[in-house]
């Protein structure tokens, strides 16, 4: 598997990981959370892009992540299974999206993960870092998001927003100074990538 290619896995990360496949298959079969046409590349457009947050960021024991615009549960799923002790809340204002990601995370056993059904401006709680996959101009997340922030540091890097977008973001990143961009195509093989990129804005 593709994961592994990149990644040290458990046992039991490398079984979570290959159980993806026939379980979104299967949600997707009912309610449409990746196109019909790309779920054959599950594994390197989805889970693997997913992943590369991972590679810009190991995550902590005890960190608190919340995933914005969840869908199907991208990024937060992969992640909350190669960091099983860290937290992550998924949320997204479409329950039907919700319901897949919930579902996919308990079929999993994956006990870090709360799925829920909201817009982002009603979560009041307070977290190390939100992450997001392309939901929407990076700063109306940043307004967004904002408030959900810790000021408690536990990582090497401070508190912030880590976002997966494709692109030239040299307009969206322009009134943050003090963004970084990652490609993924630093970590990953594959022409796909090299359109992807990782954005980290300390907040």
């Amino acid at each position: 598997m593709i994961i592994s290619d990149y990644f040290k896995l458990t046992d039991r990360q490398a079984e979570q990981f290959a159980q993806l496949d026939a379980l979104y298959r299967d949600w997707n079969s009912k309610i449409n959370v990746i196109s019909r046409k790309d779920i054959d590349n599950l594994y390197e457009h989805h889970v693997l892009h997913s992943l590369a947050i991972a590679k810009l960021l190991p995550f902590q024991p005890g960190t608190t992540v919340m995933d914005v615009g969840t869908g199907g549960g991208f990024p937060g799923i992969p992640l909350a299974i190669l960091f099983p002790d860290s937290q992550f809340l998924l949320i997204d204002s479409i329950g039907k999206k919700i319901k897949v990601a919930s579902e996919i995370a308990q079929a999993l056993g994956l006990t870090n993960v709360e799925c829920k059904q909201e817009r982002v401006e009603k979560e009041k709680r307070k977290f190390d870092f939100v992450v997001s996959r392309a939901v929407m101009p990076l700063p109306d997340l940043v307004k967004l998001i904002r408030k959900n922030v810790s000021d408690k540091h536990r990582n090497a890097v401070p508190n912030g927003l880590v976002v997966l977008k494709g692109g030239d973001l040299q307009e969206e990143i322009r009134p943050f100074k003090e963004a970084e961009i990652t490609p993924c195509s630093t970590w990953f093989k594959g022409e796909w990538f090299d359109t992807k990129q990782v954005i980290y804005l300390p907040l």
